[in-house]
């Protein structure tokens, strides 16, 4: 299997450019170490779990590998200050950061030696990223899945890779070794996929959620709170999601009413595999996600179909 060069492989001692997605609810210790132990980044889900959850599910991928591996920081959680302190003390050598920025946990986190990487979703955000210290980030665009913003994939990651000079990479939409061929292209120096290793069979998702993923097309997700720009969300279609949308845009339909929608309503899918209340996240990307695999043969696939096309270039030019 060929690899690429990469300003990210060198930085944070991985062997692939490949990260896994911080995913609430589905990114465990195990998942992670699985991504890591095959040549990518893991990463663990802080989610709104509090500090035990986290130092549990990190020593849990401390046991299954040695390679590095990181953790994801949601900064809205009520627990963040305190996930904030253990990512310190058990030494995680990266962070992803999401819904916020991670300013005031910066001076303790680089101090430690972590290398923050948040994930973003405007040109703005990574310029103050990149004044805060972020190492690099990740470009995030809307055809990804659960909480998105509004440029997609291919007009963000090119306009963040113009304005900021740390690593860039691209998230949203990549799933095979063509989108990280195209991604690459952009400027960016690797990827990011959620949906891809949702059906990883080290992911301890419940089987619903990867049978729903698999049976997806192209048209089968659909993007709920946006009547109110508050948390906008990409999710499968199914009864919950429909309803979701009926609700929202309902003409008595409040802010507060729509922010009550979804609670728990991941937990009931990922953890519960609720196909008529759950809220299944995923990308537009589960369409070309058809099989279940390994962590490692998801990865030599991507690097391999990557590479082949990355080789194949010059016959595109006389």
């Amino acid at each position: 299997m060929g690899n690429i060069v990469s300003p990210i492989t060198g930085l944070l001692g991985i062997e692939y450019p490949i990260f896994q997605g911080g995913m609430a609810w589905i990114a465990d210790g195990a998942l992670a170490a699985a991504v890591s132990e095959a040549g990518g980044l893991g990463i663990i889900s802080a989610m709104n779990a509090g500090p035990d959850y986290l130092r549990e599910e990190i020593r849990k991928a401390r046991e299954l590998t040695k390679k590095p591996f990181g953790v994801n920081i949601m900064l809205m959680s009520p627990y963040a200050e305190e996930v904030a302190k253990v990512v310190v003390e058990e030494k995680v050598s990266v962070v992803t950061t999401g819904a916020g920025s991670p300013a005031k946990f910066m001076e303790s986190w680089l101090e430690a030696g972590i290398k923050v990487i948040p994930v973003i979703a405007s040109v703005a955000m990574a310029k103050k990223m990149e004044k805060v210290g972020a190492a690099a980030v990740v470009a995030e665009g809307q055809e990804s899945g659960g909480h998105i913003g509004e440029l997609t994939t291919l007009t963000l990651v090119p306009q963040v890779v113009d304005a900021v000079s740390i690593p860039v990479l691209a998230a949203g939409g990549i799933a095979d070794g063509r989108g990280m061929a195209a991604s690459l292209m952009l400027g960016a120096c690797g990827v990011q996929m959620g949906t891809r290793f949702l059906v990883a069979k080290e992911c301890n998702v419940h089987p619903n959620y990867k049978e729903m993923v698999l049976d997806a097309g192209d048209i089968s997700t659909l993007t709920t709170g946006r009547r109110f720009a508050a948390s906008t969300c990409r999710c499968l279609k199914n009864p919950f999601s429909r309803n979701f949308i009926k609700v929202e845009y309902a003409p008595e339909t409040t802010v507060d009413d729509v922010n009550a929608l979804g609670v728990g309503a991941l937990r009931k899918a990922a953890v519960e595999g609720d196909k008529k209340e759950g809220c299944f996240m995923a990308g537009q990307i589960a369409g070309l996600v058809k099989k279940e695999q390994t962590a490692k043969e998801i990865i030599e696939e991507v690097m391999n179909e990557c590479v082949d096309l990355l080789k194949g270039a010059p016959s595109w030019v006389k």
